[in-house]
């Protein structure tokens, strides 16, 4: 079978090359040149033409930096300054590595495209990985019935801790693991989201903090420094209690603070992006953070939003996280917070 592999230059790409031609299949390796870093891209670039060489696959590199920033850069610029928490990962999968990448792939007459997500499919659903600590089913939510069921995640049934051993023993010219940076959350995000958004606007706009009720009890450096659950940071006269932000007004330039109780949301809705028309209601899990723990909900879609009502409390939701919707370990679905 002929499948396109995208390929970042790391560990886990490399591998699954490997992986993926010891299974039979003919292999090509497509790059992505996304942000505007030419010294990672260089160092990302050399490492592909390596296992290019050395496995014989073709490798192709393609630049697609201006439909990057349109789609995921300025969504992620433009989030922070309406005061919201974007997800860029979530966003870039369905219109870039699964969406633009996909249909290169197509034009490329392969069958199928893989990555090194740490994720499986199942049953035309997007299936959560072997190994729960690096699950990355959560960034894949939006992705399309149609893509899904082309998708091969090589590594989603594997332990990452099995993986580098293996990888540097199959293949050696693969040089030493320090030579090789743990990837990054965000790709284009080099040390804080903050340097990024510094280059864009003003983040360093004095305002006031406010309790719940309205009244002024502080000052905070710019309202773009904070995401809804942060604590540090926040300076408030007289407070005995943690405080932490929950939420933020970016036309007035105001934070609002309060204690963890007052983050405690009991239902959350979201604007539906990928749950199908023919999506039951009933009872599922959802997950309203990358790093949150499941919890579980019943679900019903009205007018394009998705209502989940807890069954046990969240902390901390964001306007632009993603609420995924589980069955059981399947992906069904989500769609974007609003607060």
């Amino acid at each position: 079978m002929k499948v396109a592999l995208l390929l970042s230059g790391g560990v886990d790409s490399s591998y699954s090359a490997y992986l993926l031609k010891e299974q039979g299949h003919e292999v090509i390796g497509i790059y992505l040149k996304l942000h505007d870093d030419e010294n990672k891209h260089r160092v990302n670039i050399a490492n592909v033409e390596k296992v290019g060489k050395n496995l014989g696959i073709q490798t192709h590199i393609i630049d697609a930096k201006a439909l990057f920033k349109e789609h995921v850069y300025d969504y992620f610029v433009n989030a922070y300054e309406q005061g919201f928490t974007p997800n860029p990962c979530a966003f870039c999968n369905p219109r870039m590595k699964f969406g633009f990448a996909f249909d290169k792939a197509i034009e490329m007459g392969c069958e199928k495209i893989a990555t090194g997500h740490y994720a499986r499919v199942k049953e035309g659903h997007i299936q959560e990985a072997y190994d729960m600590s690096k699950d990355q089913s959560y960034f894949l939510f939006g992705l399309k019935k149609e893509v899904i069921e082309k998708i091969i995640f090589p590594l989603g049934g594997m332990l990452k801790s099995d993986i580098k051993p293996l990888a540097f023993e199959k293949l050696p010219w693969l040089g030493t693991l320090e030579s090789y940076k743990e990837s990054q959350e965000i790709c284009f995000v080099e040390s804080t989201y903050i340097d990024i958004l510094k280059r864009h606007t003003n983040v360093d706009q004095k305002g006031v903090i406010k309790d719940i009720n309205g009244k002024v009890i502080g000052e905070h450096k710019g309202y773009m420094h904070y995401t809804i659950g942060k604590r540090k940071g926040l300076t408030i006269g007289g407070a005995h209690d943690p405080h932490f932000v929950v939420g933020i007004d970016a036309k007035t330039n105001t934070v609002i603070a309060g204690t963890k109780e007052d983050l405690k949301q009991n239902s959350v809705m979201a604007e539906n992006f990928s749950l199908p028309r023919d999506f039951k209601e009933g009872e599922y899990s959802v997950k309203v953070r990358y790093r949150s723990p499941k919890t579980k909900a019943h679900i019903k879609v009205v007018d394009g939003k998705i209502i989940a009502t807890l069954e046990e409390s969240v902390y901390g939701l964001a306007s632009g996280q993603a609420l995924v919707v589980y069955d059981e370990d399947l992906v069904m679905g989500g769609g974007w917070i609003q607060t």
